[in-house]
């Protein structure tokens, strides 16, 4: 408690509470972080699984029974269960949501394409809806909402691809999160919300998954090099993307909620590289000739292709003010040392006889 001039006792003002749906991914665990640097409550809706799923937030992880330093909470519930969604906004009663929450694998949604849409796109509704009722019961109003889009939805749309940019989408998952954008779009329209889409170009890190291509190739150079694995297997080489830092990426979320009027914004670095040039980055970096080692499957080539992404994030910029820190080749470099590290202590456990290496080839 601070002191006034006149001596009495004024508390401390009270803590924003943000609500994250998705908070175990890799966007998830970053912008978690962000919020509790901005002095936060944040509360994360997760799946229930018989793992545990939570490997991204353990390093910020607090028991709750610690209560005074406890700023973040886990809940279980899920996209597909709207009853869920409603009840834990009325308990938390947010300022912010931030709605991350996705099965976001472009391949894998070919493969399950009705669970994809129940989950990127009706989920979405579920969560707009819940919070338009929570608003109309409550009167508050104030209550901002983000939904993450993807540069996904501009599919076959030739680059840059800005705001205004139409979308052509090229699989189920980028036809579901172009149902979500118009879900937040109507919901700010129909009913007053703030209600904002931010279009995320490619963002990876060291906590990208392993089944995501960046993150197989920074994988495979760390065990490549430790002697672990001898080949590597990929799709398409000739893909291009615009390769961001998701840590980078999560900041421009927060500041969109943070604008006096809701609006869209394309979150991009500009510039765009191949599957190939990340290769030969990766592999560089630790002596290594990707030629030696890559091989072609057509198992990973997608039934529509996405050949270029490149945003033009020039509204981001002029509005909110932010730009990446993260490079291209810093964040390449970043990911490797991240799973060279993470081979070394593979290797120990294998040459221990802990663990058997062959089973990759």
């Amino acid at each position: 408690m601070a002191e006034t001039t006149n001596g009495k006792h004024e508390s401390a003002p009270k803590p924003k509470v943000a609500l994250v749906t998705g908070m175990s991914g890799q966007d998830g665990s970053y912008l978690t972080e962000f919020l509790l640097g901005k002095n936060y409550e944040v509360h994360g809706l997760i799946r229930r699984s018989s793992n545990f799923n939570t490997q991204r937030l353990n390093h910020i992880y607090i028991d709750p029974h610690n209560k005074e330093k406890a700023k973040m909470k886990l809940h279980y519930a899920d996209l597909t269960d709207a009853s869920s969604l409603r009840r834990w906004i009325d308990i938390i009663n947010p300022d912010e949501v931030y709605n991350l929450a996705a099965q976001s694998h472009v391949a894998v949604s070919f493969e399950i394409p009705d669970y994809t849409a129940d989950v990127v796109a009706t989920g979405a509704l579920r969560l707009l809806e819940a919070l338009r009722s929570h608003i109309a019961a409550t009167g508050r109003s104030h209550v901002k909402y983000y939904q993450a889009g993807s540069s996904e939805m501009f599919g076959s749309t030739p680059p840059p691809q800005s705001e205004t940019t139409p979308f052509h989408p090229r699989s189920p998952y980028a036809a579901a999160k172009c149902s979500a954008h118009w879900y937040t779009v109507n919901y700010r329209e129909a009913y007053g919300m703030f209600a904002c889409n931010g279009i995320l170009f490619n963002h990876e890190s060291p906590r990208r998954g392993e089944n995501f291509v960046t993150r197989k190739i920074t994988r495979a150079v760390g065990r490549i090099k430790m002697g672990l694995q001898h080949k590597l297997f990929l799709g398409n080489l000739q893909a291009s993307r615009d390769w961001g830092f998701a840590g980078d990426y999560v900041e421009a979320m927060w500041l969109m909620l943070q604008q006096e009027k809701a609006d869209d914004y394309v979150v991009a670095t500009e510039e765009s590289h191949t599957v190939e040039e990340f290769l030969e980055a990766a592999f560089g970096y630790v002596g290594l000739n990707w030629k030696d080692y890559v091989e072609i499957d057509k198992r990973y080539f997608r039934p529509a292709e996405v050949d270029n992404l490149k945003g033009d994030a020039t509204k981001t910029r002029k509005v909110l003010g932010w730009k990446p820190k993260v490079g291209f080749m810093e964040l390449v470099k970043m990911m490797v040392d991240e799973d060279m590290a993470t081979a070394k202590r593979e290797k120990v456990l294998v040459d221990a006889g802990y663990i058997d290496a062959q089973q990759q080839p």
